[in-house]
């Protein structure tokens, strides 16, 4: 069993790893990240955003060993209420896609993928995950007097989230785009 487990983290490890090295460098090759993590190796690997990578995770491990793992637990649940974040982002993307695709005159069976579930298969990800995000650390407010400490390190992901949201589109003037303003590729037209 021991094993398996010992497997199981690995493999969480190595996807986190490869995951978070391959978004800075696209973030750089973007231009929202030093140009230095773009650059790769002979091999195509990005070597510099891999070493960054790899010294914020070290810090962060190293954070749980020493002190009081206040540090960590911070981190922990910050990177944890990221992917819910991140899959109610794409329950949106989602839903957001077929309805503009539908709504334009686009025929779905000229994708390359239909979701047979939809509309509700993005709805019924959207509503779970807000369920799990917003009910992480419920109990906190169960007691008698309220955990505080508890629910700002289980929430600070999404305040966090929002600032940074909010200052990409107020510092790069975007907007939130309308159905009939959405441009698909042309393969996905008929």
């Amino acid at each position: 069993m021991n094993a398996v487990i010992l497997t199981a983290v690995l493999s969480a490890g190595n996807s986190g790893m490869y995951a978070s090295t391959r978004m800075l460098y696209t973030l750089a090759c973007d231009g929202k990240a030093p140009r230095i993590f773009s650059k790769l190796s002979k091999g195509g690997v990005p070597r510099n955003a891999l070493y960054a990578t790899t010294v914020i995770a070290g810090l962060c491990f190293l954070s749980s060993m020493f002190g009081n793992q206040t540090v960590y637990l911070w981190l922990l649940n910050t990177s944890g209420m990221t992917g819910f974040i991140a899959w109610l982002g794409i329950a949106i993307s989602h839903y957001r896609f077929r309805r503009g695709y539908v709504l334009q005159g686009n025929d779905l069976n000229d994708l390359p993928y239909r979701s047979g579930f939809f509309p509700l298969g993005p709805i019924f990800a959207f509503v779970l995950c807000l369920i799990i995000t917003l009910g992480q650390n419920y109990e906190a407010f169960l007691k008698d007097t309220i955990d505080w400490g508890g629910v700002a390190a289980t929430y600070i992901g999404i305040p966090l989230f929002l600032v940074i949201w909010f200052g990409y589109k107020l510092a790069k003037g975007t907007r939130f785009v309308r159905y009939s303003e959405m441009k698909f590729p042309e393969r996905f037209k008929g």
